[in-house]
């Protein structure tokens, strides 16, 4: 992998939630937030078990959109054996979303992948655009808002969304759950990624703000350049 990255990563547990169940990771070409299920037992153990699962993508050499596939199959499987093992964790689940650079057809190449509701945008040229796609069910089917209908911990197992990007010097990507877009909007996320050019202090100030807004849920967030 030629391509040359810098990242910055924050989280705050917020002003209401007593813990804080997301989980995140910025490694060697695996960047990834997880928020552990809300009102499931083990949120925290269930995201945790996520990142650990993609973490391993770092040690794949020339990844494959197939290997991001397959890691986020694992995770599932680690957390329902989790369960099985320790059934007060039995009903923990998590979303797991994010970008992986790999190789394809001998070049580098963005995966981004998504299960649930947690999202990735993308920002150049002072635009922020969504490339992912929630995974969650309209309020006029469930009568409730948010319910996602796709996470890790369940079985059969999800199936992930993903999408192969070109991988272009001057992008900046946010990795985030969903706390951010909660508090903030999309033109003030774009304000702060336009302000800010070193990514741990955009992640920061993201995060700062959503508590500020609220902090009605976990925040976390990953800003990743590409120089």
């Amino acid at each position: 992998m030629s391509a040359t990255i810098r990242a910055g990563a924050a989280t705050d547990v917020g002003k209401v939630r007593r813990r804080n169940e997301d989980s995140a990771v910025a490694g060697r070409g695996i960047w990834a937030v997880a928020d552990g299920m809300g009102g499931h037992a083990a949120g925290d153990v269930a995201s945790n078990i996520a990142v650990t699962a993609l973490r391993r993508l770092e040690d794949i050499p020339d990844r494959s959109p197939h290997d991001v596939r397959d890691e986020l199959a694992r995770a599932n499987e680690d957390i329902l054996a989790a369960a099985v093992a320790d059934p007060s964790l039995a009903g923990m689940g998590t979303t797991a979303v994010g970008l992986c650079l790999v190789r394809l057809d001998g070049a580098d190449r963005w995966v981004v992948f998504n299960i649930g509701d947690s999202r990735v945008y993308r920002w150049r040229h002072g635009e922020l655009d969504q490339l992912t796609v929630d995974h969650v069910a309209p309020e006029a089917v469930t009568g409730r808002r948010g319910v996602i209908t796709r996470a890790l911990g369940t079985d059969p197992g999800p199936r992930a969304d993903l999408w192969v990007h070109d991988a272009r010097a001057g992008e900046r990507f946010l990795i985030c759950s969903d706390g951010l877009p909660l508090e903030v909007s999309d033109a003030d996320i774009a304000a702060v990624l336009g302000d800010c050019p070193d990514p741990q202090q955009a992640a920061e100030e993201l995060v700062r703000r959503a508590v500020v807004a609220g902090g009605r849920d976990n925040v976390t967030v990953v800003v990743v350049d590409h120089e």
